[in-house]
């Protein structure tokens, strides 16, 4: 029996207790990853509307949202294709503020959202509000790029990239589940990513 020289086996790295399974750290980086081609959406011109099951459905220009308190995330976000990015900060408004507002009505159990591109995608009520999503508008305080979903975007950060529409002008309330773009073609319905939740059946 040959023994092992603990030499040749190198030093274990200790794994990132922050990224789920099957994810890596991508590091400063933040890829671009897109279902559509990138649109220009004029910030001077952009609204978004919270509809469907509500007592006042509401539309907010980007200069009517930072008159709103503002909130800030900070912490990690993961997309699907398995990156990681840790410790980014992004500046905006919680989704519970504009909920509140427009009053959601006792049926409503799912949300929808819509991208300026036709993009959506779909969500449990549940994984939106109590502190869990954003609408922002800054990146480690400068303007979202365009690339990134700019001027505003969706930011659902406990769950894989793809539930954070970019471009976000609708959010739409509902009473039952309504698959979105990814969704329909294999993808988890909700994209827990500590859960691995990448394609329908995990």
């Amino acid at each position: 029996m040959v023994a092992t020289t603990r030499g040749f086996l190198g030093r274990r790295r200790e794994r990132d207790p922050r990224l789920p399974p099957g994810q890596y750290d991508v590091g400063a980086g933040w890829p671009v990853l897109t279902a559509e081609a990138t649109p220009r959406v004029d910030a001077d011109r952009w609204s978004v509307t919270v509809d469907g099951l509500v007592d006042t459905p509401t539309t907010w220009t980007l200069r009517e949202l930072r008159l709103l308190p503002p909130s800030v995330y900070a912490g990690d976000i993961h997309c699907v294709t398995t990156w990681s990015k840790l410790d980014t900060n992004f500046t905006g408004i919680s989704l519970d503020t504009l909920l509140d507002a427009v009053g959601v009505q006792s049926g409503a159990k799912y949300i929808v959202e819509t991208s300026t591109t036709g993009y959506t995608t779909n969500l449990p009520l549940d994984d939106v509000r109590g502190g869990k999503a954003w609408l922002v508008w800054e990146h480690e305080g400068k303007p979202l790029t365009r690339d990134h979903g700019g001027p505003v975007r969706m930011l659902v950060p406990h769950l894989y990239f793809w539930k954070s529409a970019k471009w976000i002008e609708r959010i739409t309330l509902l009473d039952h589940d309504e698959p979105g773009f990814w969704e329909v073609n294999g993808y988890h319905e909700r994209g827990d990513p500590w859960r691995e939740q990448r394609f329908d059946g995990d």
